[in-house]
């Protein structure tokens, strides 16, 4: 099987891809795994600029292939400068927890009018021997309110204050074969696709 490093510490974001990829032969690995921790400053503007930078710097120190990845949320009550953008967990300088993340989103939602139509706009880079691929995709049709859900999915804490429109729903509260089918939707097969070509 072959070992591809995935530049992160977030439980859920490998969780999403590992089964699919594992069926074609690709075992993710993390920088836990390899009790490898660099010290990267992501001043990108943009996700595809930050995954980049996150994937080159590991890419650099393990000659492995590495996916780096990171996404923009962006707000559509919000103006301009008050756009999380990438940003999503440091806010005023401070890099905050799960908890953290859900108090201050609750709290802007609320100064807000209760409800804020969100997207996430996400970035794909892989640094291999191969060279460097590139990947964007987005998922919008979701919007924040100011009471979380009781459920919680580590490392996704927004999932436990996002509603679908379509059943007034929280996203955890949500049964499986509607998520998987919203998922096909957030482009799990095209990213094992683009992962599985470029490493």
């Amino acid at each position: 099987m072959k070992k591809v490093l995935f530049a992160t510490t977030n439980p859920a974001k490998v969780k999403k891809y590992k089964k699919a990829l594992e069926e074609k032969g690709i075992e993710l690995i993390t920088i836990k795994d390899l009790k490898l921790k660099l010290n990267i400053e992501e001043n990108g503007k943009n996700a595809i600029e930050n995954a980049y930078i996150k994937a080159k710097t590991y890419y650099e120190a393990t000659k492995m292939p590495v996916i780096g990845m990171d996404n923009n949320l962006f707000i559509e009550e919000l103006p301009e400068e008050k756009q999380p953008g990438t940003f999503v967990r440091r806010i005023n300088g401070k890099e905050l927890n799960d908890d953290e993340m859900i108090e201050y989103y609750t709290n802007l939602v609320k100064k807000y009018g209760g409800r804020l139509t969100a997207k996430w706009v996400y970035g794909m880079v892989i640094c291999s021997q191969n060279g460097v691929a590139k990947y964007s995709w987005n998922k919008e049709h979701f919007y924040f309110v100011d009471k979380p859900c009781e459920k919680r999915n580590p490392g996704y804490p927004l999932d436990s204050i996002s509603v679908m429109p379509e059943n007034n729903k929280y996203w955890l509260e949500l049964p499986k074969d509607y998520k998987e089918e919203y998922n096909k939707k957030d482009n799990i097969e095209g990213v094992v696709e683009f992962i599985i070509n470029n490493v």
